[in-house]
This record gives C-alpha cells, structure tokens and sequence, in this order.
C-alpha cells in the first residue's frame, strides 16, 4: 500500500489537534476554576476569619508572593485549553486586589478551544462594590455573588466583627444590579443560633428583586471556624421553613456539577437555592478546581496539600504545554470526595482556610 504524505506547506496550515480534556480518577471532568486574587479581607467573620486568629499580628503574603495578573491569565489559560468554562474570581475578598479590573479584562479575552468566551464572575463581601462595579462591568465581569449574612444592622456588625454597615452592602448590590450583571447572586452562610432567625426575612427581602438568594450550610472549612455540627441548619429544614411561608417547586440544574439546588416560588417571585456541603454531598460531580493565591492549585474546597504552578509561571515553563501537562496530570490522579466522607475522621486532618483558595 502506498504511504500518503501531505506536503509540507499543507500541513502547517492544519488546524492543531485539540488538547486531550482530562478526567480524574472518579470520571469527573475539570470545568470550573476558582481564582483567590488575595488572601486579605477587610471583614473578619468568624466562620472563615475569626479576629483571634487573623488579628493585627497575623502575616499575610507579601505582594512578591501573590502571582501577577499575567501569572494568572496565563495559569488561566492553560485551564481552559484543557475544558474549563467558567473562572469565578474570590479570596480572601478579592476586591481588595489593587486593579482588579485589568485582570478581569484579561480574563474576558480569553476563549475556550470552541472560541465560545468564558463565564467570567466573582465572589465579594460587597463592601467596597459599589465603588468597584462599573469598571469590573466594562472590563467583562458578567455576574456576581454577594456575602450578606444579615439585614439586621447590629447583627451584620457583629457577624462581619469589623462594625461594618449593612447598608453599605446593600448599596453596592443595589448598584451592581443597575449596571446590569444578571442575576446578581446572594449567599447566606446559615448558623443555627446565630443568624437563622434571619432567613425569612432575607427571602423576602430579595423575592421579586431578579436577584437569586442562595443558603449556604456551616461548612468546616479550614481549621480556625470553631465548627460543630450541632451549629449546621440542614438545608431541607430551610427549604421547608421557607416553603411554609411561600410556596416552592423544584428547578432543574442549569449544568453538571452545580452547587445550589435550585427552587422557584410558585407565585412567580423569582428563584431561591440550597447548598447543601454537610448535609447533601454533591462531590460525586465536582468539576472545580482552585488556584490559590501564591500558585498552587487544590482539587478540593477541604484539601490540605496544593500544587505548585508557581514555579513553573516564573522558572521558565515557556511552553504552555508544559503547564497543560503539569495540571491534567495532577486533575487525572484527584479523588477528593471530602463531604462524602466527613465523620470518617476527616475533622482530624488539616486543611487549607477559606480566605486562602475562595469558598
């Protein structure tokens, strides 16, 4: 049989082969990245930064060991060759990184292998948003998510333990809304006797607003929350407290992998969401990866060990497949399945804070 060969001058104009899309050891494909900018907060909630630990004499990275913007759209990047198609920014609060605007314009550019763009959000305390929101919406931001634990101001204050104002909060969502990011996402860390009388009156603050309130359970994060199980509002009993007041039916999942569990009220008022960690594990279709602040990436919101990019972004890895590589290797070897697990001795074993890789 003869051998066909194709010429030269052909071959270059082929397109490449597409990067293989990898899958680690439970068949779980990577899809979403979540990026800590910074691992500074101007809000110390005791559920992931309590004062006594992260206090005035607590050290935090100095800026050499931050990546660079272009460290982390090039880390980026490298991600979304291999299947990522959402990158969600977070931190500590990541509106705290000085510019963050240029880095999101950057982010906006990129384009996965089908040339379709990314969805590109972030995760804030809504603090410093109102001020921020116009140049994160003409810089390509599409959506965003707002903390609020409270409406009721002395709690708000206490909770955030830096005596900062609800108001201002509210402000800033009200402000992203106007801009038009759709639909601006509200999450509420739910804690029994601490802020679970405060759910029904955050559902109908936000019902008919356009805006998404999602209830989170306490989650034993990092190891400086003081968590106890007895401390964790199961995510049923509040769909049922509040589908006693306002009637509910359930929603489809928008993708694979999604956190929330998503309801609508019956009368129209827009949609509501449950996420369940503790209580309802949903590791069996995690597809998230995080790159923490100083360039490693964890496979797992509960991990204790990262690896390293950074040296690669900085030591010559001029070769982008060169970091492919690096991160398909390492999502091909992941298992985590932490939630699924808890109870089995997990609480023993260190892990990684919050304020380090994002929620």
């Amino acid at each position: 049989m003869q051998e066909t060969r194709i010429p030269l001058h052909l071959l270059r104009r082929l397109p490449p082969e597409p990067t293989p899309r990898p899958h680690d050891r439970l068949g779980r494909p990577l899809r979403d990245l979540r990026i800590s900018v910074t691992d500074r907060c101007n809000f110390r909630c005791s559920y992931c930064m309590p004062k006594e630990i992260f206090g005035p004499g607590y050290r935090f990275l100095p800026q050499p060991e931050l990546l660079s913007f272009e460290e982390i759209t090039r880390a980026a990047r490298a991600f979304v060759a291999l299947g990522v198609e959402k990158i969600r920014l977070t931190g500590g609060e990541p509106l705290m990184r000085r510019e963050l605007h240029h880095l999101v314009a950057q982010l906006a550019a990129l384009r996965t292998p089908e040339g379709r763009p990314l969805d590109l959000t972030l995760t804030t305390n809504g603090a410093l948003l109102a001020r921020q929101a116009q140049a994160l919406r003409e810089a390509g931001l599409q959506r965003l998510t707002v903390s609020l634990d409270a409406l009721d101001d002395a709690l708000f204050r206490r909770m955030n333990d830096v005596d900062f104002p609800v108001e201002q909060v509210l402000e800033g969502i009200a402000t992203a809304q106007d801009l038009g990011f759709a639909p601006v996402k509200i999450n509420m860390v739910v804690q029994r006797g601490v802020n679970d009388h405060e759910v029904l009156r955050l559902a109908e603050h936000f019902r008919g607003s356009g805006m998404v309130l999602r209830f989170i359970e306490f989650m034993d994060v990092g190891c400086s929350n003081g968590w106890r199980m007895d401390q964790v509002v199961p995510s049923r009993e509040l769909q049922q407290l509040v589908h006693a007041r306002w009637p509910l039916r359930a929603l489809e999942a928008c993708q694979p992998g999604e956190t929330a569990e998503r309801w609508a009220y019956e009368d129209g008022a827009g949609e509501i969401g449950f996420i369940s960690s503790v209580t309802q594990a949903f590791c069996g279709d995690c597809n998230r990866a995080r790159l923490s602040t100083d360039g490693r990436v964890f496979h797992c919101l509960f991990a204790h060990q990262g690896h390293d990019l950074r040296h690669l972004l900085r030591d010559g890895a001029s070769d982008d497949a060169v970091l492919q590589g690096v991160i398909a290797a390492h999502w091909q070897r992941r298992a985590d399945r932490y939630s699924q697990l808890r109870g089995e001795g997990t609480q023993d074993l260190p892990r990684v804070e919050m304020h380090f890789i994002g929620g």
